[in-house]
């Protein structure tokens, strides 16, 4: 039950615990903070922040959850209900909370429709390699 857990609760709580203030600065500001900067060789400044670094976190785990779509079981089902009930929720609190109306978040929750999809898009053509019909 616990591998059918989608991951990409972890960026959504991540986020909302640096909504609430609990990671840092307080309030989506934390998410605004510089994680590194470095100079490149045509001498702009590249920054990553928080909110990108959660980004590029959330990526790394749509990769895991799409790989994970490729099992065939009884839990594949379950996985993706609850991905697209993580993605319920994403909307409502995008819709919903004035502190979740940040470009950080609506990409997270579009991160989230892309494994929706996906899951479903890649369950449904693996099950289909698997049906043999005898003649």
């Amino acid at each position: 039950m616990i591998a059918a857990i989608p991951l990409l609760i972890l960026p959504f709580i991540l986020y909302n615990l640096g909504m609430m203030g609990i990671l840092g600065s307080g309030g989506v500001a934390v998410f605004e903070d510089t994680v590194m900067s470095m100079t490149m060789l045509s001498g702009a400044v590249w920054t990553m922040d928080v909110g990108d670094l959660l980004i590029v976190t959330a990526l790394m785990l749509l990769f895991v959850e799409i790989l994970k779509a490729t099992r065939i079981s009884s839990k594949a089902l379950m996985d993706h209900l609850l991905s697209m009930v993580l993605f319920v929720v994403f909307l409502v609190e995008f819709l919903l909370v004035a502190n979740a109306a940040t470009h950080v978040f609506f990409i997270l929750m579009t991160i989230s429709f892309i494994d929706v999809i996906a899951g479903f898009s890649v369950s449904m053509r693996t099950a289909g390699r698997d049906v043999a019909i005898g003649l």
